[in-house]
């Protein structure tokens, strides 16, 4: 990394991690023809979650700026080599949880609640809806990425909508203008509609930029089904399952698993309410869920 790519490392444009959730929320709204989840909450209707305001705040712009610079593919391979040997720390899920706890949000205009909250939110939304068990358990764990903040990891390379790096960007991607500062700009093998892709290669053999998905997927993905993968990894490629770009990179099998991916969203979009889940209640269920997929400690 160049010296000014390590001084943005320690910028956090964000007051929180949770502003970047919000401009999300706000910009797909208009393109979400599918039926949010039962959350619970009684205060607010589902469009009220997203007034899309075209003139995103100064802070959130500061945010995509430094994604969309310092996103470049050999960012992403260094930091697959860096974080994937997952050697950091050894705890149980339920302990990940607690430690990413450390994130508490004081500024999230839609809730104020800890992270465990919103993970369980999220998870007890799918639960109530009837959803597969590994389905629950994937809407609990999904964030868990995030630790990677408490690593030291800037904003910019945890949160974001990821793309795919080695090819032309899609102009869908929000604030694609900022792409013209990334020095992959200016190679022409990456600026190309497959650039070092071949036609529906399938997407794991696409990098995409770094971030809390790739990241979780790595740590689960030997302890869930093929589905879950696809949720963890993915759930945040918006340009893909809510824009359909990049489809000439996926395979067959990528396109039916899409499917999941699209659920999933409607429960990591719109699973924030008002109403407090109680934690200690619910952490035997969610304890024995876990139980039921991974061993009691694993590498983080």
């Amino acid at each position: 990394m160049d010296d000014q790519a390590a001084k943005a490392t320690s910028l956090g444009p964000l007051k929180s991690l949770e502003e970047w959730d919000d401009f999300v929320k706000d910009r797909y709204t208009a393109a979400d023809s599918l039926s949010a989840p039962d959350t619970g909450n009684t205060n607010k209707k589902k469009e009220e979650f997203r007034n899309h305001d075209a003139d995103a705040r100064a802070c959130v712009k500061e945010f995509y700026r430094l994604n969309h610079t310092y996103q470049t593919r050999d960012f992403v391979l260094q930091k697959k080599k860096e974080f994937l040997p997952r050697g950091r720390m050894t705890m149980g899920v339920w302990e990940a949880m607690q430690y990413l706890n450390q994130l508490v949000d004081d500024s999230d205009p839609d809730t104020d609640l800890s992270q465990i909250e919103h993970l369980l939110q999220t998870a007890e939304a799918a639960r109530r809806d009837g959803r597969p068990r590994w389905f629950v358990l994937t809407a609990l764990i999904h964030d868990l990425g995030k630790i990677l903040c408490l690593w030291g990891e800037p904003q910019w390379a945890v949160v974001g909508d990821t793309f795919p790096v080695g090819c032309a960007w899609s102009p869908k991607i929000v604030f694609h203008e900022f792409f013209q500062a990334n020095p992959d700009s200016r190679v022409p093998d990456f600026e190309t509609r497959l650039g070092i892709y071949e036609e529906r290669c399938g997407l794991d053999k696409v990098d995409l930029s770094w971030g809390h998905d790739e990241y979780i997927y790595h740590v689960a993905k030997d302890h869930l089904p093929e589905e879950a993968h696809y949720m963890l990894r993915y759930h945040s490629f918006y340009p893909a399952h809510r824009e359909g770009e990049y489809t000439y990179l996926m395979n067959d099998h990528d396109r039916e698993m899409f499917s999941w991916v699209r659920e999933f969203s409607q429960y990591d979009l719109y699973s924030k309410s008002s109403q407090r889940p109680d934690a200690e209640r619910l952490r035997p269920y969610y304890e024995d869920l876990i139980g039921e997929y991974f061993p009691a400690k694993i590498a983080w």
